[in-house]
């Protein structure tokens, strides 16, 4: 009887570790989605011409991608703001097995939503910066080089988000596998 009790008593201190890294690396996972969301949201640049009444002008919002790219990394920094009320209580409560269950099936929906918004914007970024001559797409930027710098930094943070998501889950199954 008293090995049982030692074991068990191992078993909820290593959970308690799990979880509160979990929390740590949900709290770096909201840092990456809202700055790339905001990055994009706020990346605009205008082209000076000759024209006074003519303004070439580019926007997120221009491109459905962009826009895409930062209603997920929104939606996946709300969620991960909501679950850390979750993975607080795990490290209160390192036995729960129900909401950890939970936790693990919405982070996986939320990292491919993730990585859906950084994959899509991502292509459109190599376009913006390689264009295609097969469909008559020119480069960018070249011209918007602004606009394109910090487009290409929000995907960083967001892909950063994706390899966190991946974390959480194994660590998350880690610590279901030890309960």
């Amino acid at each position: 009887m008293g090995g049982s009790e030692a074991g068990d008593d191992s078993k909820p201190k290593g959970n308690r570790g799990i979880s509160f890294l979990d929390f740590i690396m949900r709290i770096v996972a909201i840092l990456g989605t809202l700055g790339s969301a905001i990055a994009m949201g706020t990346t605009n640049e205008t082209l000076p011409s000759f024209e006074q009444f003519i303004r070439f002008k580019a926007e997120y919002k221009n491109l459905p991608t962009f826009t895409f790219f930062v209603v997920a990394n929104g939606i996946v920094s709300a969620y991960l703001a909501v679950s850390l009320v979750l993975s607080i209580l795990h490290i209160v409560m390192s036995g729960a097995r129900i909401t950890r269950v939970v936790l693990i099936f919405f982070d996986t929906v939320m990292m491919a939503f993730l990585t859906s918004g950084a994959s899509a914007a991502a292509a459109i970024v190599y376009l913006a910066h390689k264009g295609n001559a097969s469909a008559n797409w020119i480069a960018i930027c070249q011209q918007y080089n602004s606009f394109c710098d910090r487009a290409s930094g929000s995907l960083v943070g967001s892909f950063i988000g994706v390899l966190v998501f991946l974390l959480i889950i194994i660590l998350s199954a880690l610590a279901l596998s030890r309960n």
